[in-house]
């Protein structure tokens, strides 16, 4: 299979992001077939500056790109990036609040200049409202959302997710959004400019549990684990040799589960006859789960369950996720390095095509690795890149 078998090929991404959002979305165009180009600063994204984490965020999302540095304070610099810009069909930024404009390469101007640009911008709140100047992270996104008033246990603190969840899912939000107007490109030949937020996002993850208030009017709280108007569902229980999870709430799948481990006569029980009673009466109902699971490991109640149409699974830590059957068959997990370093494993797409086969990323670059070749592809010729890097307006690694 040759590059020109993926779905982007001859799509030419700029990505002037930073951490996750924009970086990531431009990730996802890039296994995808396109050619992107990461705008940096001379010190690089400021992910390559903020520990072990931000080392694992640059290697996870910036694969299968190429890098060059730019000093955009200048106006060579800037000059440069505009170049580079005007020949391409999509620039993703997460910039913040109005840099993007006051450096010049805001959507109108850009926009000015190739109108069948795809102009993607994500912010932390969006660019109108008295939160448009703010600066926003997912921790932010997260609090702001409600999603935070829903996490956790209901005598305890509000929690935070325990992954960057509204950035992670803005890469794919970021990357449909683009898909979408590249297809409508191809149909009008007009560019766009399209914008989200995280908090936007956040909110879109939490759409089910937002109709449920607004209908009702009933705030939803802090449960912990299980769901606070089924039960069992989302429910912890303790096996022999762990934890699952379960959910076995409509009353078909209630009174087969109690029939498979033997208590068919909590079927009738007045306490658990119905998903109300058992809602009701949670503290009761965990305690009978338990000691109905006790005398078996979890995976033996897993399989159990599974046979037959019970929804269920192994809470598992990392180590063991990665060492599960089932995680390696998805073919998620794959070794790339960074040029440098020996190589590693880190995620691909969570999908794929039939009849692609799966693609070895391109090395993480360094910063401004690319520069000179992305220089050179975009018609600099070699007096005019000695300059720039001479001058330190560009720079090579």
């Amino acid at each position: 299979m040759t590059q020109t078998d993926l779905p982007l090929d001859g799509i030419k991404v700029i990505d002037l992001g930073q951490y996750i959002a924009g970086p990531g979305a431009a990730m996802i165009l890039g296994e995808l077939g396109a050619d992107v180009i990461k705008i940096e600063p001379l010190s690089g994204d400021q992910s390559r500056h903020t520990g072990s984490y931000g080392a694992s965020i640059v290697k996870t999302y910036n694969q299968n790109k190429r890098s060059i540095a730019i000093d955009l304070k200048n106006p060579q610099g800037r000059d440069v990036a505009t170049r580079l810009i005007s020949s391409s069909d999509v620039l993703i930024q997460n910039l913040r609040p109005g840099a993007a404009e006051r450096l010049g390469l805001g959507a109108a101007a850009m926009c000015g200049l190739q109108p069948r640009l795809v102009y993607m911008s994500v912010s932390g709140f969006g660019t109108t409202g008295p939160a448009a100047d703010r600066v926003g992270l997912d921790i932010a996104a997260q609090a702001e959302s409600g999603l935070m008033s829903v996490t956790g246990d209901p005598d305890g603190l509000p929690q935070k997710v325990g992954v960057p969840i509204i950035d992670a899912a803005t890469t794919h939000v970021v990357a449909q959004a683009v898909l979408t107007a590249l297809l409508r490109r191809e149909r009008t030949g007009r560019g766009s400019v399209i914008e989200t937020s995280l908090l936007q996002v956040a909110l879109s993850l939490q759409a089910s549990n937002f109709t449920d208030y607004l209908t009702r009017g009933v705030e939803p709280h802090r449960t912990g684990n299980g769901q606070p108007n089924n039960a069992p569902a989302a429910e912890l229980v303790t096996t022999k040799d762990g934890i699952i999870v379960l959910s076995a709430y409509a009353e078909d799948h209630w009174a087969r589960f109690c029939r498979l481990f033997g208590k068919a006569h909590l079927i009738d029980d007045p306490r658990f006859r119905t998903n109300e009673a058992r809602v009701a009466n949670r503290k009761d109902l965990r305690i009978a789960l338990a000691d109905m699971l006790s005398d078996f490991t979890s995976d033996d109640c897993v399989d159990l369950l599974t046979k037959n149409q019970i929804v269920a699974g192994v809470v598992r830590s990392y180590r063991s996720a990665r060492e599960s059957a089932a995680v390696d068959a998805t073919g998620i997990f794959r070794r790339t390095q960074d040029g440098r370093t020996p190589s590693y494993e880190t995620l691909g797409l969570p999908y794929r095509f039939a009849d692609i086969p799966s693609q070895e990323p391109r090395p993480l670059p360094t910063i401004g690795e690319d520069s000179e070749d992305v220089l050179r592809s975009a018609g600099f010729d070699d007096d005019r890149i000695f300059e720039l890097l001479a001058s330190r307006i560009v720079a090579s690694t």
